[in-house]
């Protein structure tokens, strides 16, 4: 069978790709940046990419022969004011696209919309249900609420909250009532579903077992994690402060607490159905897929995280554009070292942030952190998604990785805080000799104030990152 996967690179897709490949299938990958290509997917046999981007398909060709499509296209935290408008506009265009394919069946993944009152994004993920639909092939929607998995929003959220506060005064949604779905269900009906003759032209609403309210949520996974929590909800706060408290406590941007926020304050609760038979699944716990995701967690084999999304940061350029620092009207600071152990040297640079940190100073990086976030910022809170591998696109810390190459030992980040400018940094080993370097583009009067303002730190920051990707000096201590 011949797919088509949008979304390449999102949360879901990533999972699914892999899936997909094992029941060995033909895949044609659709991604927005050829730069972004996951790792794990570049060598890899029955699949292709092509570069696209649906607000933009003139002069775009797919293959005719295609037999399957799969829409996995959202913005929930896009900074874009008319994403409705934009999500409608990348419906139309893969529509057109698809119907002048031999595509038989499209499968897309919604959201639960019985409510009366639907959020924004529900309701613009119901108008692109209606809007993919076609004479010319079958459409399968499947509609899922929170979901359950290592490295989706709505865990690490939760894990966030739990994790950090032992006492939890919390907004007056927390009692909304909804139906949370693990990863592993959602993949297995979106497997399964194809060329199912019984899905075509229908809805679907898929739903974990139990029917929990946020409180209820929150309790059962401090519960998983043997912790002790207190939960007091309060009618005072609003939505927007509702919003503030979580940005300022979990990993998430304002953008995408404000969108939560939003949705959470509306029941999700699906429909039953047929479904579960005509797939043949029985959708596990919530506890359960919380256990699980630890287990993904404690073995370091997170394939994808929400944070990982170009709109969770700041980002919205090509990496193409950007994998070439600027030369000209920025301020650098360039450091160079001989190597000693480019082993030794290479896992210390792929290693960089998240639990490990900074290896030097890493209260200052803290501190930069922390007022990052005071002005809007993403923080250090998003970490990394896997301790010690890294691909173009994933988020460590508050930078964007534009380029991961092992082979020729480079690896460059795009800052994501907030900052009157555009920065780099690049690590890169050049015949034994690692270059650091750090480039600032300043934006009018205050970006180069920014500069000077920061220029002191730079020596001993940047010089003890330099020498910690040399030498560790821990183990020189111990000697």
């Amino acid at each position: 069978m011949k797919i088509l996967i949008t979304g390449t690179t999102g949360y879901i897709a990533k999972r699914l790709v892999p899936k997909l490949l094992n029941d060995n299938h033909d895949l044609i990958c659709c991604v927005r940046d050829l730069n972004r290509i996951p790792e794990n997917l570049k060598e890899k046999e029955k699949i292709s990419f092509i570069e696209i981007d649906f607000l933009n398909i003139s002069n775009v060709n797919i293959p005719y022969d295609i037999d399957i499509a799969y829409y996995l296209i959202h913005s929930m935290s896009t900074s874009s004011s008319n994403f409705e408008e934009l999500e409608f506009a990348c419906a139309i265009n893969f529509k057109s696209l698809i119907e002048n394919t031999n595509c038989i069946q499209v499968i897309y993944l919604s959201g639960i919309v019985n409510d009366q009152s639907l959020s924004k994004h529900l309701k613009s993920r119901l108008r692109v249900e209606e809007t993919i639909q076609s004479k010319k092939y079958y459409t399968t929607t499947f509609r899922a609420g929170i979901i359950v998995g290592s490295g989706s929003a709505s865990f690490e959220i939760i894990r966030d909250l739990v994790e950090k506060l032992p006492l939890m005064v919390a907004p007056k949604w927390l009692k909304t009532k909804t139906q949370p779905i693990a990863i592993r269900d959602v993949l297995t009906y979106l497997t399964l579903s194809i060329k199912k003759k019984a899905l075509y032209n229908k809805s679907f609403d898929i739903f974990g077992p139990e029917v929990l309210d946020y409180k209820q949520m929150l309790l059962q996974f401090a519960k998983v994690r043997h912790l002790k929590r207190v939960v007091i909800t309060l009618p005072v706060l609003t939505p927007k402060l509702s919003s503030y408290w979580l940005y300022f406590v979990t990993s998430t941007s304002f953008k995408l607490a404000k969108s939560l926020v939003d949705s959470m304050k509306v029941e999700v609760i699906g429909k039953p159905s047929e479904i579960n038979t005509i797939i043949g699944v029985e959708p596990i716990s919530y506890t359960e897929a919380v256990e699980k995701a630890f287990i993904k967690i404690e073995q370091n084999t997170i394939i994808s995280s929400w944070k990982d999304a170009i709109i969770s940061g700041v980002y919205n350029s090509k990496f193409s554009d950007n994998i070439n620092l600027p030369q000209y009207g920025c301020f650098k600071d360039i450091r160079r070292k001989k190597v000693i152990d480019e082993d030794f040297t290479m896992k210390r640079i792929w290693s960089i942030g998240g639990e490990t940190g900074w290896y030097k100073f890493n209260f200052l990086w803290k501190v930069r952190g922390i007022i990052d976030k005071l002005f809007g910022g993403v923080g250090l809170r998003r970490g990394r998604r896997h301790q010690t591998e890294l691909t173009a696109g994933d988020a460590l810390d508050f930078w964007r990785v534009l380029l991961a190459d092992k082979k020729n030992k480079r690896l460059l980040l795009y800052a994501e805080m907030k900052l009157p400018g555009e920065a780099w940094l690049e690590f890169r080993i050049i015949k034994g000799i690692l270059y650091q370097r750090a480039v600032f583009r300043p934006k009018g009067i205050l970006g180069r104030l920014y500069w000077f303002l920061v220029l002191p730190f730079h020596a001993f920051v940047f010089s003890g990152i330099l020498n910690a990707l040399i030498v560790d000096d821990k183990v020189i201590s111990k000697n």
